[in-house]
């Protein structure tokens, strides 16, 4: 079963793949691992490209290494840098019965859709979702505060209204992320058993 998880920054998109993969084990194919190589730019170039439009994804090598996991063929999943905008290297994944592909986006190609058994978007209040990345880019992705508001109020913000939360409308379910993490995770449960059970959404 491939279940996707989209929604806006900070959402907890990928809190709940962890969580899911912990409890029930599978594997997590997070969709920022498919952002274009920009390794031949220069690092200022590169740091002036938007990463929060679809077409910063490569989509084509998304689709055709989901579609390879269903199939029960092992992928080369890249390694992307945050800090250097460019991909470092490539990580094996072995196909499971659980695969959980997360992102932004994922709920906004239709060839992604195709292959989702169960659509679902991780919604959170926008002040939550900001405090979210502010700390997840200052200890993980080499940000200074300024970057990070800088790059929330030039892009993210406008991006998000206009390529991410037109997404809900694709999703089976909608859950919200402003508590526990567990509760999301349970409600995401109950949907995945009920696809498995012919229980129509």
């Amino acid at each position: 079963m491939i279940i996707g998880l989209a929604g806006g920054t900070g959402s907890g998109k990928s809190m709940i793949a962890r969580s899911l993969v912990e409890r029930y084990g599978g594997c997590v194919i997070d969709a920022d691992s498919y952002y274009r190589d920009r390794g031949a730019l220069s690092l200022p170039a590169r740091t002036r490209i938007s990463y929060d439009d679809p077409t910063a994804i490569d989509v084509a090598l998304l689709v055709g290494q989901l579609a390879a996991l269903r199939r029960g063929e092992t992928v080369r999943k890249p390694v992307y840098s945050f800090e250097t905008h460019a991909r470092t290297g490539v990580e094996v994944v072995a196909p499971a019965r659980l695969v959980l592909v997360e992102g932004l986006f994922v709920l906004w190609w239709e060839s992604i859709r195709s292959l989702l058994d169960v659509k679902v978007f991780v919604d959170a209040p926008p002040d939550l979702r900001l405090i979210r990345r502010i700390r997840r880019d200052l200890a993980e992705r080499g940000r200074t505060l300024e970057q990070v508001l800088q790059q929330y109020s030039g892009t993210v913000r406008s991006m998000h209204e206009r390529y991410v939360e037109p997404t809900r409308a694709h999703a089976d379910l909608v859950v919200t992320n402003d508590g526990p993490v567990d509760a999301a995770v349970e409600l995401v449960i109950t949907r995945v058993r009920q696809r498995s059970a012919g229980v129509p959404g």
